[in-house]
This record gives C-alpha cells, sequence and structure tokens, in this order.
C-alpha cells in the first residue's frame, strides 16, 4: 500500500473512532451525571474535530506540487497539527471552567459510577489501539498532522484512565468531590500536550531550522562520502514542511575536479541523505574551493563552475 493511501486510511479510522467514543462518552455522562465524564466528552469531541482536519491536510498533502504550491503542499499538515493544538488546549479550559464552577457552587452529585467504569474502559482499549496506528504511520510518512492525531487520542487514553480511577475509588470512598479534582487534573495534562503541539507546529510554519542533531548527521553523510567534497561554511539550509525535509546544501570541490565527477558525488550524497530521510527535498549547488565571486581572472574551473550553475 502506497504511503499516502496508508495516510489517509489512519486518518479515516481516526474519524470512524472519535464518533463512536464521542457518542459513548456523552450518552454515558448524561445518563451518570458525572462531570469528569462530560469533560472527558468534550475532550473527544475536540478530537472528533480534529481528525476531521488531519484527513482533510493528509488529503491535500498528499498533492504534488503544482503553479500555485511550487514547493508542494505540506504546509497543510504544519497547519493543521497548529489548530490540533489549539482545540487540545481549548478542551482542556473548558473541563476546568466546569469543574471549578461544580466545586464553587456545591453543586455536586454522585455519578452513577457502572455505566461510566464501562464506557471508560472501552474508550482506553479503543483510542490506544487507534493511536498506536496513527503514530506507527505518521513515522513511516513523517506526517506531522497524523503525529498530532495520536497524540491527541493518546492524551484521551490518560484522561480516559484518570477519570475510571476516579469513578472507582467514589465508588469505594464515597467522595463525590473526587469527580471534579480528578477532571482539573485531567485538563492540566490535556493543555500540556495541547502546548507541545502547537510549539512544535508552530516551529514548522515558521521554517525553523532541523535541529542540531539532523544537521550534524548530514554533515557526516556529506564528509563520509567523499575525500574530494568539502561543505562550505554555514551553507546547510534545512526546514521541515509538512512530511518533507527541505534541504539546500553548498558543496565546495578541489578546482580540477571534472563538472561529471562532482555531480556523481552529488547524486550520491543525495541518495544517502535519502535513505535516512525518506520524505526530502535536496537541492544541491557545488563550486570549486578557489571560486571567488569577485576574481576578474577566471581560471578553467571557475567557468566550469558558472557552466554547472546555468545547470
Amino acid at each position: 500500500m502506497q504511503i499516502n493511501q496508508k495516510k489517509k486510511l489512519a486518518a479515516g479510522f481516526s474519524i470512524i473512532s472519535n464518533i463512536l467514543i464521542t457518542t459513548l462518552k456523552i450518552t454515558a455522562g448524561i445518563i451518570s451525571g458525572s462531570i469528569s465524564i462530560i469533560s472527558e466528552a468534550l475532550h473527544s469531541l475536540s478530537d472528533f474535530f480534529a481528525s476531521i482536519l488531519t484527513y482533510y491536510s493528509v488529503k491535500k498533502s498528499s498533492k504534488p506540487a503544482d503553479f500555485d504550491h511550487p514547493f508542494g503542499h505540506g504546509r497543510y499538515e504544519d497547519m493543521a497539527g497548529f489548530i490540533e493544538g489549539f482545540l487540545i488546549i481549548f478542551a482542556s479550559f473548558i473541563i476546568t471552567f466546569t469543574s471549578v464552577k461544580k466545586i464553587m457552587t456545591g453543586n455536586l452529585t454522585e455519578p452513577q459510577s457502572s455505566i461510566g467504569i464501562a464506557v471508560m474502559v472501552a474508550a482506553v482499549i479503543l483510542n490506544f489501539l487507534v493511536s498506536s496506528y496513527l503514530f506507527k504511520v505518521a513515522k513511516e510518512s513523517n506526517s506531522v498532522s497524523l503525529y498530532a492525531d495520536g497524540e491527541h487520542l493518546r492524551t484521551d487514553v490518560y484522561s480516559s484512565l484518570g477519570v475510571l480511577a476516579g469513578l472507582i475509588l467514589i465508588k469505594i470512598t464515597g467522595y463525590i468531590i473526587l469527580d471534579s479534582v480528578i477532571a482539573i487534573l485531567i485538563s492540566i495534562f490535556i493543555y500540556n500536550t495541547g502546548y507541545k503541539i502547537v510549539q512544535k507546529s508552530l516551529l514548522h510554519l515558521l521554517d525553523f531550522s532541523l535541529p542540531d542533531e539532523e544537521i550534524k548527521r548530514i554533515k557526516n553523510i556529506i564528509s563520509s562520502t567523499s575525500d574530494l567534497v568539502v561543505l562550505k561554511e554555514n551553507s546547510i539550509r534545512a526546514r521541515q514542511s509538512g512530511p518533507i525535509k527541505d534541504m539546500d546544501l553548498i558543496l565546495m570541490f578541489p578546482k580540477n575536479t571534472s563538472l561529471c565527477e562532482c555531480h556523481k558525488i552529488c547524486d550520491e550524497i543525495e541518495k544517502q541523505i535519502g535513505l535516512i530521510y525518506k520524505n526530502s527535498s535536496i537541492s544541491i549547488h557545488f563550486e570549486p574551493i578557489c571560486y571567488n565571486k569577485n576574481c576578474n581572472n577566471l581560471c578553467k574551473c571557475d567557468k566550469t563552475s558558472m557552466v554547472a550553475e546555468k545547470i
């Protein structure tokens, strides 16, 4: 199966599972009267909207570059991840507000925990399976939006476990206030996850460079490919754009190196980088080590370099 088809399938699974889980939680929350379950239903509702956004962004980002988008459609995934992060944060604020209001007004009712426990167990199992699949496909495709959706569902797993533990404690101890307290603790955890997703997506949207360890990895590939090639100082420009890593490199060769040899080495460097970063777009410019753009005495090698630039 092609990677773009796998991405669409994973996003489709996320939509279906979120519809099912949201419906179950809303029903269980209304029947049981549990604020923590209703809070979880709101969380799952944000998951549902996020999964629709993910499906749309995955579909758009899989389109090839065109006249209007010469660098491809990868930014759709970054934008989707950014919006998903805000949806998670928004859900955390709603949960906190509702829970604090219940505690302040003293409007606490004992939830019917049996149905809530059953629904939370089902939600934990289903969300764990779907999020694991999303993470797997996200890793294979380097998809930002699928990763964000996976994180969205994984927070649902932990928050559902928290609600489950709270319902069991209420059943054992009879302390009704635990329902609201646990909901507040869950909202803090959810906020933290949303903040991390927003931060990561924003770095991509603002064209931040790839992490230092990845830049170092690219440099090691270049130095180990051939003794002839030298990376020009501070000449790596690399960024993440949706699922694709864009890289611009300037390589320097001895002036007696033929154009064909330079091209062959550059091809090998592209191949080696591509083996590590499956979804990558690499642009390489090469010039002689002695090259000086202000030089008036052009040597044979400089002329060759100028031909290479035109190519």
